[in-house]
């Protein structure tokens, strides 16, 4: 392949991925984002449009001059992604087109992560089974971007911590073949970070904490307006700072993690015990409910107003915010998003993250730090699942 036609390759894919992040764009906008001359762009643009990859879609708004034509992808392309977001214990998947609609309704997987080789194979025959359910051509799937716990390096396609493979292959390898597709893996809290750059309350930001609340309690740091990975990929394991009040054995083998206090779990464990001790709260009656997790059902309580849910969740929320304190010192960031499914009761956080943050961290950083909310909750490790094929597709 010359390099011309590498560049004119790799500037196709920018564009694409920019309209996808962006929605609309001018072909001064794109020139601007590729940093590529306005006649090259023109005519990538006008290459995809006549491929359908491409809408002119009426006038930018005046600023004084000529209006400016923009330009979106078509949502009438037949391209999709395939997107899976897992934690622990429970297994989502969707699938988007290139304008990020939905096109086949979540759907779950109850699967206990283990170090069992047929973890593995369980995973792609649901993904395999998805693709079936959804009645769309191989041929028109980019591929399957995953997001999960654990210790994920993306260049080699491996998870120390999940979903080992026997077979000297990668995982990543090793699902790729299964499912005969391309696929990317990540670390979901990773992935939360840059669903908050690319579509939520980090837009346009640089230096930014986003606090993934789940199953565990993972972070995602933006520095500078990027991702930062650390030297192996690892960097962010936040929830294993030894902050923890008790001495309680952490999964990851150490006592006194953040996350033996802080994790949905956990909170959903110490609620069921004072349940067990005594405790009146409407939780008695939700926890014998078993289609959901008793995780979620402490979600419930506590958008309910709970009293004894809220009183565990404030608990949490202040060891939080006295492990932000010690990163805001370190990072001082300009904002932290808190994000996750833990998010879609965010504000019942907030209080006891901010007096924890008040009584640790030095005034002249904390003023300047904004505390936000997540208004993507549930869908953030979706859209980022999806969005990190775009980043890794060619679009060929």
């Amino acid at each position: 392949m010359s390099v011309i036609i590498e560049k004119g390759q790799r500037l196709r894919a920018d564009i694409i991925k920019h309209l996808y992040y962006k929605k609309a764009l001018s072909l001064t906008d794109l020139s601007k984002l590729t940093k590529k001359s306005l006649p090259l762009v023109t005519a990538i643009v006008n290459g995809l449009i006549a491929e359908g990859y491409i809408l002119e879609q009426g006038l930018a708004p005046s600023t004084g001059g000529r209006r400016a034509s923009i330009y979106l992808l078509n949502p009438d392309h037949q391209k999709y992604i395939i997107a899976v977001a897992m934690d622990q214990l429970i297994t989502r998947l969707t699938i988007y087109d290139l304008s990020r609609r939905v096109i086949l309704p979540i759907e779950h997987l109850d699967l206990n992560m283990s170090d069992s080789f047929q973890d593995v194979d369980i995973l792609a025959d649901f993904i395999s089974n998805s693709i079936q359910k959804s009645k769309i051509k191989r041929n028109d799937i980019i591929g399957v971007g995953i997001g999960m716990p654990g210790f994920v390096n993306t260049q080699l396609g491996i998870n120390s911590s999940f979903l080992f493979v026997e077979s000297g292959e990668t995982l990543q390898e090793y699902l790729s073949k299964k499912i005969n597709l391309p696929v990317s893996i990540d670390n979901d809290s990773s992935l939360i970070a840059l669903a908050e750059l690319n579509f939520g309350e980090a837009i346009d930001l640089q230096d930014v904490m986003v606090v993934n609340i789940g199953w565990g309690t993972g972070l995602g740091m933006i520095v500078n307006g990027k991702l930062y990975r650390g030297s192996r990929g690892y960097a962010g394991e936040f929830s294993h700072i030894p902050l923890s009040d008790s001495n309680n054995l952490c999964a990851c083998g150490k006592r006194g993690c953040l996350e033996v206090d802080t994790s949905l779990l956990v909170m959903a464990e110490k609620a069921e015990r004072a349940l067990e001790e005594g405790a009146e709260s409407s939780m008695s009656i939700l926890f014998k409910d078993k289609t959901k997790h008793p995780r979620d059902h402490f979600l419930d309580a506590v958008e309910a107003q709970d009293p004894l849910a809220i009183s565990i969740l404030s608990k949490a929320a202040f060891q939080i915010g006295k492990g932000l304190s010690t990163l805001m010192h370190l990072l001082n960031p300009e904002c932290v998003v808190l994000s996750g499914r833990g998010a879609k009761v965010g504000k019942m956080f907030l209080p006891s993250i901010q007096q924890a943050i008040n009584q640790f961290c030095m005034p002249r950083i904390s003023e300047f730090t904004t505390i936000k909310l997540s208004t993507l909750t549930d869908e953030a490790e979706l859209l980022a699942a999806a969005s990190l094929m775009v980043e890794n597709s060619q679009f060929e």
